[in-house]
């Protein structure tokens, strides 16, 4: 791509992300902190990709949903995930007329432009299922009918990593289906006293909508274009590939503790974070430091470890540190 092309893009990415600034002031009038969990939240909603949340109860995860429904005038619907859950539950059912002698479709709260799937791993895998296909192929089926989705659609399911009695874990394939991967953990000492002050009252907070749905896939269409050199492209590549054959990488150590490494939906997805975080920078090009903020987020629900590493206490986080400090930068 010549130089004035990606000049192009690059003042184009500007003059369309300066709402941007003004979506996270509006979200910091009532979050406090969790600029990372808001980062994510952003790309996800530029690139079309889901996001798992791994957090104790209490820290915002449905404020932070809802709040950035709000902001950007999207339907925001909450689904409480229960043993008892039905898939007629999340996608709606045909309910008969007895007066009019026909059946009606009455659809269910999967049609929101964002939806906040609580505690996933609470509901059976039928349940589960009819969830991921909707977040794959955009559409549900309701008896014979097949209901397209709306536009945005996006997917923030929460999982509590304290409390597993009872759950239904998501099997490596499903959880492969989502983009990013977060955790979240409590807010520091300055955080938790601006929490005090500013929810105690228990007033509700206000925020101002910034933007419309139209603009939000206005900006998809601008990340799409924004430019990745061939060298990044490889960078990527080689961080994925480092996760399979970590010895041809000089990375032999990772040999033993590694049972599965990351899928091709790895490769495409951090192609599309990174692109959305340099957008979020307000830049028309991807960096390798933007390949490095994001890819532990896409990496550490896609490593599989072996009994060697679970018995040496190392976790995935560990393992995705080592291939970024080993794989060579470009």
């Amino acid at each position: 791509m010549a130089i004035e092309d990606i000049r192009q893009i690059n003042d184009r990415v500007k003059k369309e992300s300066i709402f941007v600034t003004e979506i996270f002031q509006e979200l910091g009038k009532v979050i406090v902190g969790q600029d990372y969990i808001l980062q994510r939240m952003m790309v996800g909603l530029l690139t079309n990709g889901h996001i798992l949340i791994e957090g104790v109860p209490g820290l915002a995860k449905t404020l932070a949903s809802k709040t950035l429904a709000a902001v950007i005038k999207a339907d925001f619907k909450r689904i409480q995930f229960t043993p008892d859950l039905l898939p007629a539950d999340l996608i709606g059912t045909t309910v008969y007329n007895p007066v009019q002698g026909s059946f009606s479709v009455k659809k269910g709260p999967l049609f929101a432009n964002i939806i906040l799937a609580d505690e996933i791993n609470r509901a059976p895998a039928k349940v589960q299922s009819a969830l991921l296909e909707a977040m794959q192929e955009y559409q549900v089926t309701i008896g014979e009918q097949t209901y397209q989705l709306p536009e945005p659609f996006l997917v923030l399911a929460t999982q509590n990593p304290i409390e597993q009695e009872g759950t239904y874990p998501l099997p490596e394939a499903q959880v492969d289906r989502f983009m990013l991967k977060l955790k979240i953990t409590y807010p520091d000492k300055n955080e938790e006293r601006q929490i005090l002050d500013r929810m105690s009252p228990g007033q509700e907070i206000k925020v101002n909508p910034v933007i419309n749905l139209d603009e939000i896939r206005r900006a998809r269409e601008v990340v799409r274009q924004i430019y990745i050199d061939d060298k990044v492209k490889n960078y990527i590549v080689d961080i994925v590939l480092a996760t399979r054959n970590p010895a041809e990488y000089n990375l032999k150590e990772l040999s033993s503790l590694l049972a599965y490494g990351a899928s091709p939906r790895a490769t495409i997805y951090l192609t599309q974070a990174a692109r959305a975080i340099a957008f979020l920078d307000g830049r028309g090009y991807v960096t390798p430091d933007d390949v490095k903020t994001v890819g532990p987020d896409i990496l550490r629900h896609r490593l599989i470890l072996t009994y060697e590493a679970e018995a040496e206490e190392i976790n995935s986080e560990n393992i995705i540190q080592q291939i970024f400090d080993g794989v060579e930068v470009p």
